[in-house]
């Protein structure tokens, strides 16, 4: 088989998987919204003199396992699982308590152009400006007495009893069985899978159980382990499409006669787009011609844009300075479970300036200084607000980003350990620049914390 494994990686690193600004842009809506959840509820109870309360709001879904992929029209789902104690909803049914939450929801979201949607497993809140929609799955908890584990409920058709974290602990132990590659086959699967708007393809749950079940990890490439295990899939689908959860005692995930279409959908197009990748096995094959048979299985102009790049290498570096990508992916050195919050603290200081908060500095002084720090100023992160309760270390990244970062081949991005609550940082050269701690318990990063560090202006400007 042609090697592109170096083509499927730089496309895995810059088309698939979300970019750290992209993903902490999804961790402000969900804590926006839930924050207005909350708030609503409280008016809700005022006005229907009731006396509902959260017990516990959880990450879920593909945010917390770090199978979310790119897309263009950001039409990311955004998942959350909203926990009431059973006792205070005193037998309140599923679909009149997920009425409630819409209800409490909407009092809080007039400014959107459409109000919560009651669907059968959720409430869905939609961005239509911004194509994001966030699912608020319910939950009711309640345990035989103090000496008891919670037993959790699921708002769907009717309450049935669910493990609320089940799959992102189910995942998180195969990835540390399988490895990380795991992961990227899962998200280089769902972008095939959204690669054609036309196409009606399974959820990313049933892709990551398919994926796991057939996964071949005896490849040493990536891109044999995608090739082989998209192949051992349509196999598995000529003989069987019906899928069981994990967890849940195997409930069955191809319920409806629309889901067993879609898996059809999936095993006749997979199978197709597939036999079109046999040029990768003739002795004759062509850097030309693998890529090209990617970019028709993938249907994405950046293998377009690898094809003329490597037309153009030669010339571009001879005029372009080399650097080195030094950057490195928390999911590639730890399994990732985001089940908390986590807040940088961040503080500039310099050219006669006191110390202040980032985001003080930047939106008090932005006509001055276009909202970027100058050079030479002394940046100072430490760890700020979780709910975290425990963990066993904080690993920091600084990740430099820009033309001049290529120039001086000081891209940075490797994740660093022994660090502390504190790191101190100075600017040194324009660019987005950020910084990211991960919080590591257990072997597994639970949470993830970003901060925006836009760094600019020239080393003789005075503000």
């Amino acid at each position: 088989m042609y090697d592109c494994s170096k083509e499927i990686s730089r496309f895995y690193n810059k088309k698939v998987v979300l970019s750290a600004q992209e993903q902490n842009e999804l961790r402000k809506r969900r804590k926006q919204n839930i924050k207005r959840m909350k708030d609503g509820l409280k008016e809700y109870n005022e006005e229907e003199k009731t006396a509902y309360k959260i017990a516990e709001d959880r990450i879920q879904g593909s945010m917390a396992m770090h199978t979310i992929t790119q897309n263009d029209e950001k039409d990311y789902d955004i998942d959350v699982g909203i926990v009431f104690e059973a006792d205070d909803l005193d037998y309140l049914g599923a679909q009149a308590t997920r009425n409630m939450v819409a209800n409490a929801l909407g009092r809080k979201t007039k400014q959107f152009a459409e109000q919560p949607e009651v669907k059968t497993s959720c409430v869905r809140l939609k961005y239509s400006s911004l194509g994001y929609h966030m699912d608020f799955a319910i939950f009711q908890r309640s345990r035989a007495s103090d000496w008891h584990d919670y037993t959790y409920e699921h708002a769907g058709s009717d309450w049935s009893v669910r493990d609320i974290r089940g799959l992102e602990d189910w995942f998180t132990e195969q990835v540390k069985m399988q490895g990380d590659d795991l992961r990227k086959i899962i998200r280089l699967s769902k972008m095939f899978c959204k690669s054609r708007d036309s196409w009606k393809m399974p959820s990313g749950l049933i892709q990551s159980v398919l994926c796991d079940e057939n996964f071949k990890k005896n490849y040493s490439r990536l891109d044999e382990k995608f090739y082989y295990t998209m192949w051992a899939i349509v196999h598995r689908l000529d003989i069987w499409i019906d899928v069981s959860a994990p967890v849940d005692n195997g409930r069955a995930l191809v319920t409806r006669e629309v889901d067993r279409q879609r898996m059809r959908n999936w095993r006749s197009r997979l199978k197709a787009s597939l036999e079109k990748l046999d040029i990768l096995f003739d002795d004759d094959c062509t850097q030309a011609d693998a890529l090209k048979a990617w970019s028709e299985f993938f249907n994405h102009l950046y293998w377009d844009e690898m094809y003329e790049s490597a037309l153009r290498r030669s010339l571009r570096e001879r005029s372009t300075p080399a650097f080195d990508d030094t950057e490195q992916f928390i999911d590639e050195l730890y399994p990732v479970y985001e089940q908390y919050d986590v807040s940088i603290d961040c503080f500039v200081t310099g050219d006669g300036f006191s110390v202040m908060p980032i985001e003080r500095f930047l939106d008090r002084l932005s006509p001055q200084i276009r909202r970027f720090i100058p050079f030479n100023f002394s940046i100072r992160c430490r760890l700020g607000e979780t709910d975290c309760p425990s963990y066993d270390k904080i690993l920091w990244k600084v990740r430099n980003i820009g033309i001049e970062a290529e120039k001086r081949n000081c891209i940075r991005g490797q994740i660093m350990d022994g660090r502390g609550v504190e790191i101190v940082e100075s600017s040194d050269f324009a660019g987005a620049h950020y910084i990211e701690c991960y919080l590591i318990k257990n072997g597994v990063c639970i949470g993830v914390g970003h901060v925006p560090v836009p760094i600019g202006g020239t080393r003789h400007e005075k503000i």
